[in-house]
């Protein structure tokens, strides 16, 4: 037997921009994280900002394996769109970053190296997010009705 479901346009515009909004907070919150540590820290705790700064990342990296998931096979398709991409840039500059983190972390060295590695990840992953986030706001998402298969 068949059921039909309705999911509602906010509904399906949230998903399409959760992924985007986890991980413009967990970039922003490692960040902040980093000036902190740079600011608490004195020379006998260097390690400090390091410390600090890389939780948010590890732990949003971890969950958004989840979200992405879940949201993977949404039935709207714009929504799978804005999701894709939302993962392409994080995965992809997450990912790039462990190549090309160290040796721009070793060529510029402590405090400018760390700093230079989570500036490239913050302008490769935050503006594109947000404006996806905006661009989504903007359009006009429509109820979907669709058909579920239930168990009797």
């Amino acid at each position: 037997m068949k059921a039909k479901r309705v999911i509602a346009g906010k509904s399906s515009r949230f998903a399409a921009q959760l992924f985007n909004i986890a991980s413009v907070a967990a970039i922003t919150a490692g960040i902040t994280a980093l000036m902190l540590g740079k600011l608490l820290a004195s020379h006998k705790i260097g390690f400090l900002p390091f410390v600090l700064s890389f939780p948010p990342l590890m732990i949003w990296l971890a969950a958004s394996i989840f979200v992405y998931a879940s949201i993977a096979h949404h039935p709207n398709e714009r929504t799978r769109l804005y999701h894709r991409w939302a993962g392409y840039r994080f995965y992809g500059a997450t990912g790039a970053m462990v190549v090309v983190g160290q040796p721009i972390y070793g060529l510029l060295g402590g405090w400018n190296g760390l700093a230079a590695v989570w500036a490239l990840l913050f302008f490769i992953i935050v503006p594109p997010g947000l404006y996806a986030i905006w661009k989504a706001a903007r359009e006009d998402w429509q109820d979907m009705t669709i058909e579920v298969a239930i168990n009797e």
